[in-house]
C-alpha cells in the first residue's frame, strides 16, 4: 500500500494574521535539537516504504542552508534516496529562499517547490503580516528556475481586507505571466485565535465568491486542471501527495503536531517544539491525540475526502447504504451531480462545498 510522508518545520520568521497553524517565530535557536529530535522520531518508522515526500509547516526555508543539508540526510536515512520517490515537495517563503538553499535541495532531490506568494500587492501583503513583497517574490521564484526547478506551486488567497476584484485579478494575471506549472488558491478563512480573528476581521463572501468564479474561468482558460476545491495545475502536474490524502491514502507524519494515518487509525504529535523535542529525547511517545474512525464516521470522512476532488468519486454501496439519502438531497439541491455511480461537486457546490460535507460528518442527519 502507498504510504506518504509528511515532515513538519514549526519555525517561522513571523507569525501571519491570517495563520493558525503549528508555527512559532522566534524559536530558531531549538532548530538543530529539533532536527535531532526528527532523527530520532523517524527509526519509529524505518520499516515503511515512502512514496510521496512532502515538507511543511511553518516555513521550511527558514532553515539556513546547511540546516536543510541536515533535514534531506535525515530523512534519506527513512525514504532512501529522493530520486526514487515520486515526488519531493519543499514549502518555501520569499523572504527566505536563497541561491544557496535552492542549490541544496535541487541536490539533494526535491522535485517541487511551493512558494507562498498569498497576494501581488504590497499593501494586502503588509495587511497579512507577511515580510516580503512583491519584489522578492520575483527574485525568489527568478532564483527557484535559475537552479532548476521546472515544477513550481505558487499559493494565492482570495477575499483579503481592502481586495478589490480588480486587484485580485490583475495579480492573478501576472502569476499567469509566470508560467508555474500549479496554483493553489484559498479564500481567506478567519479562524479563531488569530489577529484577524482578535480585530473582528470580516470576509465579503460574496466578493470572495467572484474572485473564485472568475480564477477557474481563467486558469481553465489558461490551460490548467481545476482537481481538487483549491487547486488547479498543468497536465502531468497535479500534487501527488496531496491528491494521496484526498484518496484517503495512509502516510506518516514527523515532528511537532504532524498527524499520520496508518490501518485506519490516525494520532496527531504535540505542537510544542520544546515539547516535542523532550519526549522524543526521554524515549516517550510524542502522540498528544489519536482515534480510530469505524463504521458510518469512516465511510463519511471518505465521502468528503472524495468529494474535494472535481473528477469525481464513485462511493461503495456501503457508502450508498450509508449516506443515499443525503448525496440525493444534494444532487436534488444542485450541489452534486451523478453520472453513473459517480458522483461530484457541481460548479455551484464548489463554493458551497462545506455545506455538502456537513452531511457526511456526524451528528449525521436521520436518512
Amino acid at each position: 500500500m502507498k504510504t506518504g510522508l509528511y515532515v513538519h518545520i514549526p519555525f517561522c520568521h513571523q507569525k501571519c494574521n491570517y495563520c493558525d497553524f503549528a508555527s512559532y517565530p522566534g524559536q530558531e535557536a531549538l532548530i538543530p535539537a529539533y532536527l535531532s529530535a526528527l532523527e530520532k522520531e523517524a527509526y519509529f518508522y524505518a520499516l515503511r516504504t515512502f512514496q510521496t515526500l512532502y515538507i511543511g509547516g511553518g516555513t521550511p526555508s527558514v532553515l539556513s542552508a546547511q540546516e536543510l543539508e541536515k533535514l534531506c540526510a535525515v530523512l534519506e536515512k527513512l525514504t532512501g534516496p529522493f530520486k526514487h520517490l515520486q515526488e519531493v515537495t519543499c514549502e518555501a517563503n520569499p523572504e527566505s529562499l536563497t541561491p544557496q538553499k535552492l542549490d541544496v535541495l535541487k541536490s539533494a532531490g526535491v522535485t517541487r517547490l511551493s512558494i507562498g506568494l498569498q497576494s501581488w500587492d504590497d499593501a494586502q501583503l503588509k495587511t497579512l503580516g507577511r515580510i516580503h513583497n512583491r519584489a522578492v517574490f520575483l527574485n525568489a521564484y527568478e532564483a527557484a528556475r535559475r537552479a532548476g526547478f521546472n515544477n513550481i506551486n505558487i499559493d494565492l488567497m482570495a477575499g483579503l481586507p481592502g481586495q478589490t476584484l480588480e486587484s485580485f485579478l490583475t495579480g492573478l494575471t501576472h502569476v499567469l505571466d509566470l508560467k508555474p506549472q500549479h496554483l493553489s488558491v484559498y479564500g481567506l478563512q478567519i479562524e479563531e485565535g488569530t489577529p484577524f480573528f482578535e480585530r473582528g476581521v470580516l470576509c465579503d463572501q460574496l466578493l470572495m465568491r467572484q474572485m473564485l468564479e472568475e480564477t477557474h474561468r481563467r486558469l481553465c482558460g489558461a490551460g490548467f486542471e481545476h482537481y481538487e476545491i483549491s487547486n488547479f495545475a498543468l497536465p502531468g502536474f497535479r500534487a501527488l501527495h496531496n491528491t494521496h490524502y484526498w484518496q484517503n491514502g495512509e502516510y506518516v507524519g514527523l515532528g511537532a503536531a504532524a498527524a499520520s494515518y496508518l490501518n485506519g487509525h490516525r494520532k496527531q504529535n504535540v505542537s510544542g517544539v520544546q515539547e516535542y523535542i523532550q519526549k522524543i529525547n526521554q524515549g516517550v511517545s510524542p502522540v498528544d491525540f489519536e482515534e480510530c474512525l469505524e463504521g458510518k464516521a469512516k465511510l463519511g470522512e471518505s465521502l468528503m475526502l472524495g468529494l474535494r476532488q472535481l473528477d469525481g468519486f464513485c462511493p461503495t454501496p456501503a457508502m450508498w447504504q450509508a449516506f443515499g439519502g443525503a448525496i440525493k438531497k444534494h444532487i436534488q439541491n444542485g450541489l452534486l451531480e451523478q453520472k453513473n455511480n459517480t458522483i461530484k461537486l457541481t460548479f455551484e457546490g464548489l463554493f458551497l462545498a462545506n455545506e455538502v460535507f456537513y452531511s457526511f460528518v456526524a451528528p449525521f442527519e436521520e436518512e
